[in-house]
């Protein structure tokens, strides 16, 4: 075998080894499966290297960073081998900042956050919102919502759990307390006693249908095979709310929902009273977006909300959406646009999108 034979024999080996395709993607997320040397320059690389693409001739896999160095290669300067792969870098710096602001009465800036996970204030940033699906400023919020909701649920009083929360005055929270809890601090503490909650249970093709509203707007739409079922998961999300049976004016409201679900071109404009996480609150703005007749993956909407990594994050806040076809998450399906879960079942979200489809 001559030379220019053995190095179209190397050639056509390293192009049909199906590991090629990742090297030449760069792929980040075949980074620690395998790593790749190359001969002209006596490296060894990630597949993910943003080096210039070596010719496949000169290319050779090796399984683990120690059979390259074994096989005489010295580790890339530009992506570094050797070291933990940037993403678990990023991850564990981000941890330990998410660690730091669960900790701290006040939560530093953000030029000294990015400084304590030794990034720039604008990567840090970006960083950290790839990583958790929010911003620091709004992971902090969240994080001081949750800390709000535990106390009020074992303070003696609401003041004693605005300040077991981190706040350091009643004003300043009570400046925020309608967007962390829907509610005033005692009414929730209270189990969301004297808030009025009317509803109404009709029937629709999907089966049975509860809508209820508060006076902020509709705060649950529940599809079901039993009404009496619907009734007692309302109750389960509102125990202490006086709930009030529908009159005929509000069952005109439930009429607008089913004639939206039968016929899915009319559309459904109305005031809604939307409960969640600062993060589920993006997902859902976001699936509001999705176009009648069309459809999303959970990996699309991570994207578009700015948190690609936040797949299952995604998924879990489209399970926890009260507000059936009103926020559309029956539009999300899996990568290969099969049908993945759904709250109130699949064939009800088989029949949403055909209907929409047919629109």
């Amino acid at each position: 075998m001559n030379a220019t034979t053995r190095i179209v024999h190397r050639a056509a080996e390293t192009l049909s080894d199906p590991r090629w395709v990742a090297v030449v993607a760069r792929n980040a997320k075949a980074d620690g499966t395998f790593f790749y040397s190359v001969a002209t320059t006596g490296v060894y690389c990630r597949p993910s290297c943003a080096a210039r693409l070596a010719r496949p001739e000169n290319v050779q896999f090796h399984a683990t960073r120690d059979q390259a160095e074994r096989a005489g290669f010295r580790p890339c300067k530009r992506c570094r081998p050797d070291q933990p792969p940037l993403a678990a870098t990023h991850a564990a710096k981000i941890a330990a900042v998410c660690r730091l602001i669960e900790t701290t009465d006040t939560v530093p800036g953000l030029a000294r956050l990015a400084d304590l996970a030794g990034l720039s204030t604008y990567h840090f940033h970006r960083v950290f919102k790839a990583t958790t699906g929010l911003t620091p400023k709004a992971y902090a919020a969240a994080h001081r919502a949750r800390q709000v909701r535990d106390a009020l649920a074992r303070s003696e009083s609401v003041t004693a759990a605005i300040f077991d929360a981190g706040y350091n005055s009643n004003s300043r929270f009570y400046a925020q307390a309608d967007q962390v809890l829907g509610m005033t601090p005692s009414t929730y503490r209270a189990g969301g006693a004297q808030t009025a909650i009317r509803f109404a249970i009709g029937d629709c093709s999907l089966g049975a249908i509860l809508v209820a509203a508060s006076t902020r707007g509709v705060c649950a739409i529940l599809l079901g095979d039993d009404p009496e079922v619907l009734a007692h998961e309302l109750q389960d999300r509102f125990p202490n709310a006086q709930l009030i049976g529908g009159d005929r004016a509000f069952e005109q409201l439930v009429a607008q929902v089913v004639g939206f679900i039968e016929a899915p071109l009319i559309g459904l404009d109305l005031p809604l009273d939307v409960r969640g996480t600062a993060f589920q609150q993006r997902v859902w703005r976001a699936l509001g977006k999705i176009p009648i007749g069309s459809t999303a993956s959970y990996t699309e909407i991570a994207q578009r909300i700015g948190a690609p990594k936040a797949v299952r994050a995604v998924a879990q806040a489209c399970a926890a959406n009260a507000l059936a076809v009103a926020i559309p998450c029956h539009r999300v399906v899996r990568n290969d646009g099969a049908l993945s879960g759904y709250r109130w079942g699949v064939e009800r979200k088989r029949t949403l999108l055909e209907r929409e489809a047919k629109s």
